[in-house]
């Protein structure tokens, strides 16, 4: 059996996320509880801090790590390949070996800061196009420099592609977009233009506080969102940098883990968008997602018959 894991990244996330987790599953618990430990912070996401652009990246992260290990403790079946869209790639690297989990927490919460910072220089906006090309909302980036700056930011499917740039920008590439015909472009609750150069203060940022941390080679292949590429210790952290200010290429990065014939994805972390667009890009392929435990039980049960089908 050859599994490709995929990580969360932010936009799903959920006041209570996780704790019908951490009440079941010991792995899930050990992994919070070792989190909370590393960083002295309480990582229950209650409603109050849902938006809280600091904690939220370290509790999805935390999150991620969590499910990962409990399958990990449930299969003793070593994944063929990794992949996580834009924060869940931190998971996918942890998971992997190329960061220690304490280092890679820190990290997370750091990144997180500089992102908040740099958007509190540059306010962003993000729109989600659907039913477009990307010749299409290249065009309309284009024409939207004339007032502002837009740009691609997250090329999650043939047609469906997010653009980030400042207020003026998007609001011009909405209007293009529309006089063009395209009936969805959808306004995302986000207050950083991220994948962007509206980014870059936060891009530079990263790469100073990365030359303090010791990365390893990948036990695991890990797919970057960036280059289409697994990672290497060698392009670790120059990979993250240009991240921060580079589109994610989410399709291409699923046709990559359809090269190494997996018979299984499984999206760990809030949210299913990762294991749709799976679905929608490999359709031969078996997909699950696991956010909570009812999510959890339907993969065991389901994993359960598929064995017994042989």
């Amino acid at each position: 059996m050859k599994t490709a894991i995929l990580f969360s990244g932010q936009g799903q996330q959920f006041a209570d996320m996780g704790t019908d987790l951490y009440q079941t599953l010991p792995a899930y618990q050990a992994t919070i509880d070792e989190a909370n430990q590393i960083l002295d912070w309480d990582l229950r996401v209650t409603a109050d801090w849902l938006d809280d652009a600091e904690r939220m990246p370290v509790a999805i992260t935390a999150m991620n790590m969590g499910l990962y290990r409990a399958l990990t403790a449930l299969t003793d079946n070593c994944p063929t390949v990794l992949a996580g869209l834009s924060l869940g790639e931190y998971a996918a690297l942890m998971a992997a070996g190329v960061l220690p989990f304490t280092d890679g927490l820190k990290l997370v919460a750091d990144r997180a800061r500089y992102m908040q910072r740099a958007g509190l220089q540059h306010p962003g906006k993000m729109v989600a196009a659907l039913k477009v090309t990307p010749a299409l909302v290249a065009a309309a980036c284009q024409s939207a420099q004339a007032v502002g700056m837009a740009y691609p930011a997250n090329y999650n499917l043939a047609d469906q592609i997010v653009i980030g740039g400042d207020a003026a920008g998007i609001q011009a590439v909405t209007a293009y977009l529309k006089a063009q015909g395209v009936k969805r472009v959808v306004p995302l609750d986000v207050a950083v233009a991220s994948h962007t150069p509206l980014m870059a203060a936060a891009s530079e940022a990263l790469a100073q506080r990365l030359r303090f941390i010791n990365v390893a080679a990948p036990q695991i292949p890990v797919i970057s969102n960036t280059t289409v590429a697994p990672f290497s210790r060698a392009t670790v952290k120059e990979t993250l940098v240009k991240q921060l200010v580079s589109p994610t290429h989410f399709a291409a990065c699923l046709q990559r883990i359809a090269t190494y014939e997996v018979d299984e994805i499984i999206q760990v972390g809030p949210g299913h968008n990762l294991a749709t667009f799976a679905k929608q890009t490999l359709p031969g392929v078996r997909v699950w997602s696991i956010e909570d435990v009812t999510d959890w039980q339907t993969y065991c049960q389901d994993t359960k018959e598929v064995r017994e089908r042989g």
